[in-house]
């Protein structure tokens, strides 16, 4: 089972996502991108993703570009502001899915704020994700 998660930065959402499947289910191929992949894996997003002992410390900004010719099983979209376009994934894809969160990078405020904000999202994408992956991989 190939998974390709993707957003814009691909530094927040995507990379949470990545790290929760593989941490559901060694055995699948999970990979993330983006369409303007940012230059690092955001510091709150490992922080935070440490948190729930999965480590994002090693991981990087891939560009969705990467993977135009890899066929995958589900392309996963998770961004959704209003003013962000999520990817369009145009290699081989048996199924597309969105599934969106706000983006934690875009939070403002107080640094406690900000890290309650990363959490929030962070144990969003965990709900959904496993929800994903109890209806459609596990079947």
């Amino acid at each position: 089972m190939k998974i390709l998660i993707l957003c814009t930065g691909n530094s927040c959402r995507s990379q949470m996502a990545e790290g929760f499947l593989k941490s559901y289910n060694s055995q699948l191929e999970v990979y993330s991108a983006g369409t303007n992949p940012s230059h690092q894996v955001h510091p709150k997003a490992i922080q935070v993703m440490q948190e729930v002992n999965i480590d994002l410390s090693r991981n990087r900004p891939k560009s969705v570009v990467e993977f135009l010719d890899m066929e995958f099983d589900f392309v996963i979209t998770v961004c959704s502001g209003a003013n962000e376009s999520c990817p369009v994934f145009t290699g081989k894809v048996r199924n597309r899915l969105h599934i969106g969160f706000e983006d934690p990078a875009e939070v403002v405020g107080s640094e406690a704020f900000i890290l309650s904000e990363f959490r929030r999202i962070r144990d969003e994408i965990n709900r959904d994700f496993t929800r994903f992956y109890i209806t459609q991989i596990e079947q």
